[in-house]
């Protein structure tokens, strides 16, 4: 059963990828052929499945690092066949000898594995002579130059709806988490419940990573796409949001741990700890403002898109109680930065 799980994933890859490598690798072979007749284009086939990706950008780096590894390879066979012929340990000792100069070289893992397999397949299949090598890089410049153009015009899918849906569920539970510890400030709290919050909290920072590699995949997805003007302005709002709320994923954090931290029975008899529980209500209140359908399933409590921001009466601070002043203190300033990420002073 494990041997079985590993040979398979979660998720296939979208159909449209996967006929669209079928169509550069047909293209590929055939055009290869009419152009360089008396060998099975092999190389241009094996360019063509390879340098096809989700998306433009990554196709083109594909495309590079085939085609170097191609030209490495094969100069190094025809190398190493015209000085020593086609044994098959001179296949063997130039495979290794591929390998160790990939190695030497740093080169990216497609064309350190493109390489040996290049030489392997020209000392193997092919003959030692400045013609087949040369038909051989030609070819596989063919099937990469194939891959590219069929990926432009069957254009990949804009990856913005993960990453536009990624943000707002972030904002949504950086909204969240202000709301649970404004409402954890107003009266007395149990240790599993002051776990139960800290952990909560804790939470945000998967959805952070998650929000990131989304907005990563999308900026993939748009370079070089001939759709990326349309786009861009919505991938870059997606992306200032995200600046802001990763600010506010630490501070919600910061101000959890330290109320966890520094708490007792006797927190939310401190008025300026009450005052601290309405602003930290705003707060919530205008960064789901600010981001409108941040989470679907808060939607009773998304303010109206008319609604003013709240965060505008200015903080009274009174003289806390000796044992509380590290923690109201603590508290100020983390709300402070809320309020200039939030409203921008």
């Amino acid at each position: 059963m494990r041997l079985t799980a590993s040979l398979r994933t979660s998720s296939r890859v979208p159909l449209l990828q996967a006929v669209k490598t079928a169509v550069a690798t047909v293209l590929a072979w055939l055009i290869a052929q009419l152009l360089l007749p008396g060998e099975l284009p092999i190389f241009a086939a094996i360019a063509a499945l390879l340098v096809v990706q989700p998306s433009i950008n990554q196709s083109v780096g594909k495309a590079v690092e085939r085609s170097l590894g191609v030209i490495g390879g094969v100069i190094i066979a025809y190398g190493v066949g015209l000085l020593f012929g086609q044994s098959s340990w001179i296949v063997l000792l130039t495979i290794v000898i591929c390998i160790l100069l990939a190695w030497a070289l740093k080169l990216p893992p497609g064309s350190a594995n493109q390489v040996p397999i290049s030489a392997m397949l020209v000392l193997s299949i092919g003959t030692s002579t400045p013609a087949y090598a040369l038909d051989r890089i030609i070819e596989t410049v063919i099937g990469a130059g194939i891959a590219l153009i069929v990926n432009v015009l069957i254009v990949p899918p804009v990856l913005l709806g993960p990453s536009h849906g990624a943000v707002r569920r972030l904002a949504g539970e950086v909204a969240d988490t202000l709301d649970r510890l404004a409402a954890a400030l107003r009266s007395p709290q149990r240790p599993f419940a002051l776990e139960e919050l800290m952990l909560t909290a804790r939470l945000l920072r998967p959805m952070q990573e998650a929000a990131e590699r989304a907005i990563k995949d999308a900026e993939e997805s748009l370079a070089f796409n001939p759709r990326q003007a349309k786009h861009r302005r919505v991938l870059d709002a997606d992306i200032e949001e995200y600046k802001r709320l990763k600010a506010l994923v630490t501070r919600s954090i910061g101000m959890t741990r330290a109320f966890r931290d520094h708490y007792d029975d006797a927190l939310h008899l401190e008025p300026t700890v009450q005052a601290f529980s309405q602003e930290l209500g705003r707060a919530a209140h205008d960064l789901r403002l600010r981001a409108p359908g941040a989470d679907a399933a808060a939607g009773e409590r998304m303010p109206s898109p008319g609604e003013p921001a709240a965060l505008t009466a200015p903080l009274i601070i009174r003289t806390p109680h000796p044992e509380h002043w590290i923690l109201i203190g603590s508290l100020m300033e983390d709300l402070r930065r809320v309020r200039e990420e939030i409203v921008g002073e």
